[in-house]
């Protein structure tokens, strides 16, 4: 199976929907933790979600149930936890949670789907975590990062 991520921080507008037309993508997956923050601009969630369907005809999905752990994320960005303590932490959580069944992944992904969150990076979000996590769960996934 094939999933697309994105990270809008240092995108405009026109280069974040030119990445996901130009991928094809059908439906974006919103993975934050929090997504109607005025700092997220086209992004925010209603926002987001018209601009996908007027530009593109493509979809929104917000799932909570990717997000990091509310206290890991604000023991990272606060620097008590490290990246590795991060990563441990979003694993467990994933496994809590398990997002391997909780979601009927195959069904999700046949219609191109992008993992969406903020970090412009995929190795320093937890969009990576996320497909390391499924990947290892046994899912025969293909990442592009966008």
């Amino acid at each position: 199976m094939k999933v697309w991520t994105i990270g809008f921080t240092r995108k405009g507008a026109a280069e974040f929907f030119g990445a996901l037309r130009d991928a094809g993508i059908r439906r974006v997956l919103d993975i934050r933790l929090q997504n109607t923050s005025q700092l997220a601009g086209f992004t925010k969630k209603d926002d987001l979600e018209w601009f996908l369907a007027e530009l593109m005809g493509a979809g929104y999905v917000h799932e909570p149930l990717l997000a990091p752990d509310e206290e890991a994320f604000r023991q990272y960005r606060a620097g008590e936890i490290d990246w590795k303590g991060f990563r441990k932490a979003y694993m467990k959580t994933a496994a809590e949670r398990q997002i391997e069944t909780a979601i009927d992944w195959p069904k999700l992904l046949r219609k191109r789907t992008v993992l969406l969150c903020s970090e412009p990076d995929a190795e320093h979000c937890h969009r990576r975590f996320i497909v390391d996590y499924l990947a290892a769960k046994g899912l025969d996934l293909e990442v592009v990062d966008l």
